[in-house]
């Protein structure tokens, strides 16, 4: 065992001290700077605290916007923020950069084999299965039922008690518990009432959940490979953590595949929740995979969506100009359909709203839910850009960065602006290259629940700016918490104050 602790200790100090020794590449070197034996390791360590601004420096100095990131031995790594070759990956030669073993089994403690962490035929049939759920009547049942009422009843009076009582929440704590609520409402038929008074299992499931998903993306930033088997195999350090915050996990996500199950077994009528539909295809009902499909579509429904709106609230904050705009649109809108302050939105006035849509969107560009993506390369292959990428190497887009590269959109790419979304001649939302802007994703597994995404997003931000005068002290941007989506690691602090 002893012997064991020095090989694992000297591994870790190996880069550390050849970093040291070897003398550093010029200041004008382009990608990631190598170093004999260790590669790019060193760079890692050194900026491991601020990976993404890493990346966007060192992308932005590329011809190509395109790196290689190298390790010790041959299987390297490819980052990209270049629009053409984010479509070859995503589309051209779609089969060619599947998940692949190596990295689904980096998240497969976590995430099982749901559809986020699987390949081929295993991820094919639960994307047919779930796209039934986003129909154009899906999304109208998910406005009227879900999202109105739990912004009635829920999301409003934790706002107001806040405002009342003058004291600051955490905007994203908040914003969570809402998205955890609506995801096992909508695809699950449970009500897990997070945000509510009786929601205690769910809040302990929702640390667990978060603390598994930091520590298991750390595997990703590992200085040495694999050495997260080492900690697992020992049962030492954060992956002791992770295996216990896994455990609640799973229970949780067990509980509603049996309360699912049994509300089945005892009603005659067919219950159509997202859910429901994968327990009644036969080679889909295995507990363990109902499971894992529990996990990926809270991972997809809760993080993504209050990741989004918590760095939205934040920007909106930096630009009242633009929360004064939004407010105006809201104000026509009601004066054109009659609704009144106070009342949610519906479907079709949600529609209307093509500045608030904007700039949901600008916001995304800049703070992507997902901001790095990584899949594998099953052949030699040849990227638009001319850059080579081996078998078995490792492959990822970078949104974050491509939301900041100067290359895709000019010289105001670091400004926050709603308007690049907005045509001059209609003033209608204009959309992009999903391949440019690939925070849904793009191509065959392009994300399902986009629309159902702006829906909730728009529903909560009307409602929000109606009633509520949102007062974020901190202009400064939140440290970032690079887990399986961007937080913000010490949450988003505010005061509420309701509107007069």
């Amino acid at each position: 065992m002893e012997f064991l602790i020095i090989i694992i200790l000297f591994l870790v100090s190996l880069p550390i001290f050849i970093f040291f020794i070897f003398p550093r590449q010029p200041s004008s070197h382009i990608g990631f700077k190598s170093y004999p034996i260790v590669g790019s390791i060193p760079g890692l360590v050194k900026n491991r605290h601020r990976f993404l601004d890493w990346t966007v420096e060192t992308l932005s100095r590329c011809p190509t916007q395109t790196a290689v990131f190298r390790r010790p031995g041959n299987q390297q790594f490819v980052m990209t923020a270049n629009p053409a070759n984010v479509e070859f990956m995503l589309k051209t030669k779609f089969d060619s950069f599947p998940k692949g073993e190596r990295f689904i089994s980096f998240l497969e403690d976590f995430l099982g084999r749901g559809i986020f962490n699987s390949d081929g035929e295993m991820w094919w049939k639960q994307r047919k299965t779930a796209s039934y759920e986003f129909s154009t009547r899906s999304l109208r049942d998910f406005v009227m039922t879900n999202v109105t009422v739990e912004i009635n009843t829920r999301l409003v009076p934790v706002l107001a008690a806040a405002a009342t009582a003058g004291e600051s929440i955490d905007l994203q704590d908040i914003l969570e518990r809402f998205a955890f609520d609506n995801i096992c409402k909508l695809a699950f038929n449970v009500d897990a009432a997070c945000l509510g008074d009786d929601g205690a299992d769910g809040v302990e499931f929702m640390r667990a959940f978060e603390t598994a998903a930091t520590i298991i993306s750390k595997r990703f930033q590992s200085v040495v490979s694999y050495s997260w088997k080492i900690k697992k195999k020992l049962d030492i350090g954060s992956e002791k953590v992770l295996r216990e915050s896994i455990v609640t996990v799973h229970k949780f996500a067990d509980g509603i595949v049996r309360h699912t199950i049994d509300d089945q077994a005892r009603s005659s009528n067919t219950n159509e929740d997202l859910l429901s539909r994968f327990i009644n295809i036969e080679e889909m009902s295995s507990p363990e995979l109902l499971r894992d499909i529990v996990i990926s579509f809270i991972l997809a429904g809760r993080d993504t969506t209050s990741s989004a709106l918590s760095w939205f609230f934040w920007l909106l904050s930096k630009h009242p100009e633009v929360e004064e705009k939004i407010r105006q649109e809201l104000n026509s809108i009601r004066a054109r359909t009659g609704k009144r302050v106070g009342e949610v939105y519906g479907f079709e006035e949600l529609k209307l709203m093509n500045y608030l849509h904007a700039a949901i969107t600008e916001s995304l560009r800049l703070y992507p839910p997902v901001p790095v993506d990584t899949m594998s390369c099953v052949e030699d292959n040849v990227l638009p850009d001319g850059t080579f990428v081996g078998k078995a190497w490792g492959i990822s887009y970078n949104a974050y960065a491509m939301g900041r590269m100067e290359s895709i959109w000019g010289k105001g790419c670091d400004r926050f602006d709603p308007e690049r979304w907005i045509d001059e001649t209609n003033g209608g939302f204009r959309g992009e290259n999903p391949y440019k802007f690939p925070v849904f994703h793009a191509g065959p597994r392009m994300c399902l629940g986009k629309e159902m995404a702006y829906i909730q997003m728009k529903s909560i931000v009307a409602a929000v700016l109606d009633r509520f005068v949102v007062e974020v002290p901190v202009k400064e941007r939140p440290e970032i918490l690079l887990s399986m989506t961007l937080r913000m690691k010490s949450g988003l602090f505010a005061r509420i104050h309701e509107r007069t």
